[in-house]
């Protein structure tokens, strides 16, 4: 199935749209790396923002000073979480895992 041709007015606003997002991707990431946002209070706003739950888990995870791709990775091993994984796509186990996991790095 061919996709339709976009008007560029369309093209514009998705192009705006994209970057909203990755800018408030960008500032959640600054924010929790920095310990001005707790894990809870990133989780509320993904439940709120479509932008901020289409993080993967990896990536928020690595945003914390010490813990890189591979230390990312090996958390979300060992609680079970896809390292795929989108915040807006954690079950409430996986959630609570990762909020006491995270409490040890506040």
């Amino acid at each position: 199935m061919a996709l339709r041709q976009l008007s560029q007015e369309e093209r514009d606003r998705a192009r705006e749209k994209a970057l909203e997002a990755r800018s408030a991707r960008a500032q959640v990431k600054r924010e929790f790396g920095a310990g001005a946002l707790s894990f809870t209070q990133v989780l509320e706003r993904a439940d709120a923002e479509e932008a901020i739950a289409r993080l993967r888990c990896t990536e928020l995870l690595e945003a914390l000073p010490g813990i890189g791709r591979v230390t990312a990775v090996r958390i979300c091993d060992e609680l079970g979480v896809s390292v795929n994984r989108r915040l807006g796509g954690l079950g409430v186990k996986q959630r609570r895992a990762l909020t006491d996991r995270l409490a040890s790095f506040a």
